[in-house]
């Protein structure tokens, strides 16, 4: 694994472009979803008004089949690829109906962030000619918006407050990674990180009171560790040590474990902590590389990216790690799921 340098868009092009774009032919985008065409049948009138005799009784119980549940309790997730272009960008897989749509068209790499907490909108790093922006976009990848603002700044791994009203960042505005956090429309910037080495990649708790991040801070540069502080920077504590490299820290909807990504010993995989330190598990345990954590709403599955089919595809297994499935299938290089909440319409 290579040494972070102090640059922003390095760290992200060290996450997310690991192995080189393939050269195979793009599969195509469903134009539309198949729509149950059955008519239903035609009920003739009954020839005479006599009942009959003898009913007769059935030998065996007619029961309506089991609706099929959106997976995880999810509308579906986002992710990012490169199969329609010489750039990353963003596209949602409807994992109930298997339709994927291309939310984003853009010259340059444009990588998914989380969902807004009612889903409505989208964040995402984009990057300009010279530098990486936190963005926002609706849903349905409608009505772009520079949050940052900030052209000669290098920013990038955006995360919402539980309540979609701040948005936590990483920046150098100030010469060196940071964590800061802003109100959701990039007013407010707050720096809740201060120290000389990089700290990067947070993620906000489910009760917002906590932020996990990653640091190589009390180690050499680029060795990253697990951390997670008060939504103020305080009571900072540290969940892992060594010379191994952390990065994509995601919490469990019950806010009791984090799951990220390690390198340990030169092989990445997705690892599950308890937010004390205890009870660390490697969930992948496989010699590909895996990264890019990515937590259902109904906490039964993670999403992750992985290349052990020979490129980055999305995959999804049980919070365990059993029962790893490739949701994308492409020959193409997919990577970076989120989860989009299940929003009940309100009556």
């Amino acid at each position: 694994m290579s040494i972070i340098i102090k640059r922003i868009i390095p760290v992200i092009a060290l996450l997310f472009f690991i192995v080189a774009c393939t050269t195979a032919s793009p599969t195509p985008i469903p134009t539309q979803q198949v729509v149950n065409t059955s008519v239903a049948p035609t009920i003739e009138s009954p020839t005479t008004t006599s009942l009959p005799t003898e009913v007769p009784i059935p030998t065996d119980t007619l029961v309506p089949p089991i609706p099929t549940l959106p997976l995880g309790a999810s509308d579906g997730l986002v992710f990012g690829s490169n199969r329609d272009g010489d750039y990353t960008n963003i596209y949602f897989l409807d994992t109930l109906h298997k339709n994927i749509t291309q939310l984003t068209l853009n010259d340059s790499n444009t990588f998914p962030g989380p969902f807004s907490p009612n889903g409505a909108q989208l964040l995402f790093t984009g990057f300009g000619l010279t530098n990486s922006f936190v963005g926002l976009i609706n849903a349905d990848g409608t009505n772009p918006i520079d949050l940052s603002g900030r052209p000669n700044v290098d920013e990038g791994f955006p995360a919402w407050s539980p309540d979609g009203q701040q948005i936590a960042f990483t920046s150098r505005m100030e010469g060196n990674n940071e964590i800061y956090i802003m109100n959701a429309d990039g007013t407010d910037v707050t720096r809740i990180t201060n120290d000389p080495s990089d700290d990067f990649s947070p993620a906000w708790s489910p009760n917002g009171t906590r932020i996990a991040f990653v640091s190589d801070r009390d180690n050499p540069l680029g060795v990253n560790n697990l951390y997670v502080m008060n939504v103020d920077g305080s009571e900072l504590t540290r969940l892992t040590t060594g010379d191994e490299i952390d990065y994509g820290p995601a919490w469990s909807p019950d806010g009791k474990q984090i799951a990220f990504r390690a390198d340990v010993a030169g092989n990445g995989d997705i690892y599950l902590i308890n937010i004390d330190g205890s009870g660390r598990v490697n969930l992948t345990n496989d010699p590909a590389g895996d990264w890019a954590p990515a937590w259902s709403p109904d906490g039964s599955l993670i999403a992750f990216q992985t290349n052990r089919d020979g490129n980055w595809e999305i995959y999804v297994m049980n919070a365990d790690g059993s029962e790893p499935v490739n949701l994308t299938n492409n020959p193409f290089d997919d990577e970076m799921p989120y989860w989009k909440p299940l929003v009940k319409a309100i009556d």
